[in-house]
């Protein structure tokens, strides 16, 4: 498909976001009718508001800098619209060292709710800590989720015995 560089500019703003649009028509071509010309529509748009930037993002930035060690592990967790996962991860060896969940049927019996099971996962990861001779985790990674009531109750259980990083 040959291609003429004779494109034609138009700007415009957006009338519902107030984000500037670009839009190019490109003159080609056409396979069937090679003398005839047509014009096609490009729209190329900004981004609205680069500035503010995604937790998810940040966090994997932040995740390079931080890596667990098998004495030292990170403690990653990730809580869903309504169970809670945690995992000890050690990085150099590309290991799971614990992993709990609010799913598991040791955690959840007797039954209880969401924010007691994150609770007793907390109290689970605690004596996981102490079973495999760790003091301290490197760094807590939250995935970029913000703190609810299971968040909380979980890091309740897991600062009082001190193993949740400044």
């Amino acid at each position: 498909m040959a291609q003429l560089n004779v494109p034609v500019l138009q700007f415009k703003n957006s009338s519902v976001f107030g984000i500037p649009t670009m839009t190019l028509f490109i003159q080609t071509r056409s396979r069937s009718n090679y003398s005839r010309l047509t014009q096609k529509p490009l729209v190329v748009e900004a981004r609205g508001n680069a500035r503010i930037e995604s937790p998810k993002i940040r966090n994997r930035r932040i995740q390079k800098k931080f890596n667990g060690t098998a004495r030292h592990p990170r403690l990653s967790v990730f809580c869903s619209d309504k169970q809670l996962y945690a995992m000890l991860v050690d990085d150099k060896n590309k290991k799971c060292l614990f992993y709990a969940s609010t799913l598991q049927k040791s955690i959840r019996n007797p039954p209880c709710s969401t924010t007691e099971a994150a609770q007793r996962v907390g109290e689970e990861l605690v004596k996981a800590c102490t079973d495999l001779n760790i003091n301290e985790i490197s760094s807590y990674d939250r995935n970029g989720i913000r703190r609810g009531q299971r968040l909380e109750a979980f890091e309740i259980a897991i600062s009082s015995y001190g193993f949740l990083p400044g």
